[in-house]
């Protein structure tokens, strides 16, 4: 499939069709916080977000930020060709499982060594996601874990037929 034309960009707002590849770790000075299970999991201004050709942002949140005992070692890991190795988190609250939900790069590849002990979460399975207050839609699909606000512009890849983009 072709990839289809960018939306258009107004004031404010990033067209992630302008966005880098490879990625590009940025540090931003916004409030991301994090509900699961009815609990706060994550309250946090420490932030680093990756920015990818076609992809909304990730947001990277120190480990030590969560409330302790909510991310639990999860199953399983996966390969970055930028980032290198993930493994993953579930995340646990109120008796609640969300599983492999968050993931980190214990040793991430050159250039995205900042991302060392921080964990990206997917929006989708927590009950809501916020940045700077507005709430977070998730990037489409199951692959991805893009946080999708108004500022940001698509289309965005994981929708039906952008495999090839």
């Amino acid at each position: 499939m072709r990839p289809p034309r960018p939306e258009p960009v107004g004031p404010g707002q990033e067209s992630v069709w302008n966005y880098p590849r490879p990625p590009r770790l940025e540090r931003v000075d916004r409030r991301i916080v994090v509900e699961f299970a009815g609990a706060v999991i994550v309250d946090t201004r420490d932030v680093v977000r990756v920015l990818e050709t076609t992809h909304p942002p990730v947001y990277y949140l120190p480990i030590d930020a969560f409330v302790p005992g909510v991310l639990c070692e999860g199953e399983g890991t996966s390969f970055c060709e930028f980032k290198g190795q993930a493994s993953y988190f579930d995340v646990v609250a109120n008796g609640r499982i969300a599983p492999r939900v968050g993931w980190t790069y214990p040793h991430p590849s050159r250039g995205f060594e900042e991302l060392a002990g921080r964990v990206a979460l997917y929006p989708g399975p927590m009950d809501r996601c916020t940045v700077d207050g507005e709430i977070v839609a998730p990037q489409p699909g199951t692959f991805y874990g893009g946080w999708i606000t108004s500022d940001i512009r698509g289309p965005f890849k994981g929708v039906p037929g952008s495999g090839g983009w």
